[in-house]
């Protein structure tokens, strides 16, 4: 299932730029912290969910959706409500995908895994153009394969999760939210550049 039937790019993306200049730099933190935080989150739901921990699985998954709302509500400050609207149904789709392929992987069933690490590869194609609609200075090869590398090393997570190793899991976990700063600096870097006026340099 291809996502960019779902991004109203255009009307959508016009800048909300507020007179009050902030820090680019408590940009970048921001950015960085949540995207992180959702590195770890979306970890944890995927573990306690092929652990048959059910009742973790759902009290970590509303932590990711509340990690979600917060990435949400920071593109929305300055792209407006609805990009902010776009960019939450994105975001939560690619945790389905991710929930699908854990599922899949705990039931063995190859073709599921298959379809789901598709749906990743896709939602990352349509979530670097969404990006690149919204901001010039984000190329949108580029953005995909940071992406692509994203998606890659959480089923990499969920593969070590499922095999019950937990002494390559836990490893490959922290490469994954090292490499969330290869995705959040950069995108907060051309928020700033693109809007000057109000994220002021550090």
């Amino acid at each position: 299932m291809r996502l960019r039937s779902l991004l109203p790019i255009g009307a959508a993306l016009a800048p909300l730029v507020a007179a009050a200049a902030q820090s680019a730099g408590d940009l970048r933190v921001g950015l960085n912290q949540r995207l992180t935080e959702h590195a770890y989150l979306a970890a944890a739901a995927t573990g306690a969910a092929l652990g048959g921990r059910s009742d973790d699985a759902k009290a970590a998954t509303r932590a990711l959706d509340a990690n979600s709302l917060d990435l949400a509500r920071a593109i929305g400050g300055v792209y407006g409500s609805d990009a902010g609207k776009s960019f939450l149904e994105l975001w939560r789709q690619h945790i389905v995908f991710l929930i699908d392929y854990a599922r899949a992987t705990a039931r063995k069933n190859e073709r599921m895994q298959d379809d789901a690490v598709q749906n990743l590869l896709g939602y990352s194609e349509d979530f670097a153009a969404f990006l690149a609609a919204a901001n010039p200075h984000l190329p949108e090869a580029a953005v995909a394969e940071l992406l692509r590398s994203h998606v890659r090393g959480l089923t990499a997570v969920v593969d070590a999760q499922a095999r019950g190793d937990h002494a390559s899991a836990y490893p490959t976990l922290r490469d994954v939210g090292a490499h969330m700063q290869s995705i959040g600096d950069p995108l907060a870097a051309a928020i700033a550049k693109q809007f000057p006026e109000k994220f002021a340099a550090e």
